[in-house]
């Protein structure tokens, strides 16, 4: 088995819906970071054996093996395959552990991971207009669920209150706010020029660049004490729940033998990684079996870690696992998370493991460790160690 390392990470800002970004088709997005990557790290496109994307809709322009299409629409070589893979939330972590794998084994030695998800253009819940996949045996065996039942039963079982997500949710938008006043995100941002929109939601001549991510808002505890819960619960607000987001990122992953032979620089080292199931009526309880599972194969404990990429899919989630877990706060989501920057479901595995990366190396860590919750009750972890 090779060691895996990580030769390049990037991401796009993440753009709000219907603005910055929303004017691109997101083979354009997807295939702008791919190009980036490369180019970044320094990595010909001839060498790459395989492309893994993630995306959760897989429907309309995210459809036809999206993840191929962005890197043939930068003329990039076709020999080069590409694969796109769907496990919801996860989906672009699971690309990355894909990747991992075909690199480990010594299938492959050069394998980019990425992902791309236009909410503002397909949104949540698209591939499912025309059809429930969810028929009379899946009912039998499972109450039939929403992430927002799931989020309000997490809470409810690990006694967090409003006022609890409240403050994770002021914290987050907090974290984030300063860490881009003290431009910790700069080195992992691909400025991206996207059209600008009109009042119809078209794109003009015009363009713009964006390089920020538009999530942020500053915010007190009274003004989240004030926002209207989300439908069916009373937990959770718009101020403790991921943003509805676009966004695409790219993560190349090399074996030792291909960073001698195209002259690569590591970054780090892929750990270890999983994929878990968990119950699909809670559903987002994912993050903890899998941080266990993930910790186990590492060797590792949590003391070990210097810091925690944990998706805010809802702010239940992160203090559920917190308690958990036994994981210090103070080494969770330190640039703030998904409730401030924003959640393109499908794209932010890989832009969570890119984050880690840039953080690791800001503060000269060690181990980060990266989990989520994902659609229909999964959990992804992954460790990274920097070099």
């Amino acid at each position: 088995m090779s060691d895996v390392y990580i030769v390049e990470a990037c991401r796009s800002a993440i753009g709000k819906r219907g603005k910055g970004l929303a004017g691109l088709k997101p083979a354009d997005l997807l295939g702008a970071v791919q190009q980036a990557a490369l180019e970044r790290g320094n990595v010909s496109p001839g060498d790459v054996d395989q492309v893994v994307g993630g995306c959760v809709s897989q429907v309309g322009e995210q459809t036809f093996n999206i993840a191929r299409i962005a890197w043939l629409s930068q003329g990039l070589p076709l020999e080069v395959p590409s694969t796109t893979v769907d496990a919801q939330c996860g989906s672009s972590q699971q690309a990355t552990s894909i990747a991992t794998t075909m690199v480990a084994s010594e299938i492959e030695n050069v394998v980019m991971a990425c992902c791309v998800e236009m909410m503002s253009r397909v949104p949540l819940g698209s591939a499912m207009k025309d059809g429930n996949p969810m028929g009379k045996e899946y009912g039998n065996l499972y109450q039939p669920t929403s992430q927002f039942m799931g989020a309000a039963m997490i809470a409810e079982e690990y006694q967090i209150t409003r006022q609890d997500t409240d403050q994770f949710g002021l914290d987050s938008q907090n974290k984030a706010i300063n860490a881009w006043k003290e431009n910790r995100f700069d080195r992992e941002i691909v400025p991206i020029e996207a059209p600008v929109l009109n009042e119809k939601f078209e794109p003009t001549s015009q363009t713009r660049i964006i390089d920020r991510d538009e999530g942020l808002r500053e915010t007190t505890l009274e003004s989240l004490a004030n926002l209207d819960p989300v439908p069916g619960q009373q937990i959770h607000t718009a101020g403790s729940s991921s943003q509805v987001s676009d966004g695409a990122a790219a993560v190349i992953m090399a074996s030792e033998k291909a960073c001698e032979n195209y002259d690569l620089k590591p970054r780090a080292k892929i750990v270890a990684t999983t994929l878990v199931g968990v119950d699909p009526v809670t559903m987002l309880k994912g993050p903890i079996p899998a941080t266990r599972k993930v910790l186990e194969r590492a060797g590792l404990s949590m003391d070990d870690i210097d810091i925690f990429e944990v998706n805010e899919a809802f702010a239940s989630v992160v203090l559920a696992w917190q308690k958990d877990v036994g994981a210090n706060p103070e080494r969770v989501n330190v640039n703030g998370g998904a409730i401030a920057l924003g959640h393109p479901t499908g794209s932010t595995g890989a832009r969570l493991i890119t984050t880690a990366l840039h953080e690791l190396e800001r503060r000269n860590g060690k181990y980060a460790l990266i989990a989520m919750c994902c659609g229909g009750g999964l959990g992804t972890g992954t460790i990274i160690e920097r070099l």
